[in-house]
């Protein structure tokens, strides 16, 4: 059976890509959010060493558009490409799809009433791109992917109730598939912030600790609020923290934080960052 060595979540902002174009790193603006991420891809070399990455994200117009926007969607496809969305991202090199999970996982969430769309051709955008590159810089892709897209774009949006069932049950999939391999679940998104309207550039740093928090010591905490609710303490584009949500979901009952980093603003967007590893999974990840 496979391995589900953890979950790790992020922002996707698209300002995340020009920085990482023009080499702005060490800049003092960018320092103390690239600096998060060096003991995360520690970490992944020495301790999780994924085979494949489930990336729970949300697409942005790329794939999706708003006259045909599903509420979940998994990709099925041989590899996944990205392409110009406006934002000047330079187009990364292509992600080989793990199929094989795809459809374990499409069959077994079929089979626990989430009603898909399968995408056996799909492109991907920063939303999945720029988080795969933070974690891998050199974009010399060591995993193979399976994308789970939820729309966090256009009402109705899935409740927060309904993605953490999401990610329980992308959970049992993953520990239910017959391969020797180990499976990183990766969330994008969020934190706190809105781009438009009178409340363009609110950030909420309290909602976005305790939510962090949250994930750690009560992972149900955020399904008491409904999705009006959500966008007035997390602003009109912070519910993307749905995509968190399902992704701790996914590691079951109990986590260890492995790392955590926060830190505001990048882009009038505050940027979050955790790895937290399944309890269940300590003896398999460190083994004696």
């Amino acid at each position: 059976m496979a391995t589900l060595v953890g979950g790790i979540t992020t922002s996707h902002v698209p300002a995340i890509g020009r920085a990482i174009a023009q080499g702005l790193q060490d800049e003092p603006y960018w320092k103390p959010f690239f600096d998060g991420f060096v003991p995360v891809r520690r970490w992944l070399h020495d301790t999780a060493r994924p085979d494949v990455v489930v990336v729970i994200y949300n697409d942005h117009g790329l794939n999706f558009f708003l006259d045909k926007m599903p509420t979940f969607a998994v990709g099925a496809a041989p590899e996944y490409l990205n392409a110009d969305e406006g934002w000047g991202i330079p187009q990364v090199p292509a992600f080989r799809g793990e199929q094989d999970l795809s459809w374990h996982l499409i069959e077994s969430l079929v089979a626990d009433e989430f009603d898909l769309t399968t995408c056996q051709e799909m492109v991907v955008d920063h939303a999945f791109t720029l988080p795969m590159a933070l974690l891998w810089p050199d974009q010399a892709w060591p995993v193979r992917v399976v994308p789970v897209c939820i729309n966090t774009v256009q009402l109705p949006l899935p409740s927060a109730r309904r993605c953490h069932a999401l990610g329980e049950a992308i959970g049992r999939a993953v520990r239910a598939w017959r391969a020797d391999q180990r499976v990183l679940v990766l969330g994008t998104g969020g934190l706190s912030h809105q781009l438009d309207g009178p409340r363009a550039g609110f950030i909420n740093k309290a909602f976005d600790l305790r939510f962090m928090d949250s994930l750690v010591t009560e992972p149900r905490w955020a399904t008491q609020y409904s999705t009006h609710e959500l966008v007035e303490h997390a602003g009109t584009q912070g519910v993307e923290l749905l995509m968190w949500l399902a992704t701790r979901a996914a590691l079951g009952e109990q986590v260890r934080e492995v790392h955590r980093n926060y830190h505001i603003p990048i882009s009038n967007t505050a940027s979050g960052l955790m790895v937290l590893e399944p309890v269940a999974a300590q003896t398999a990840l460190h083994p004696a």
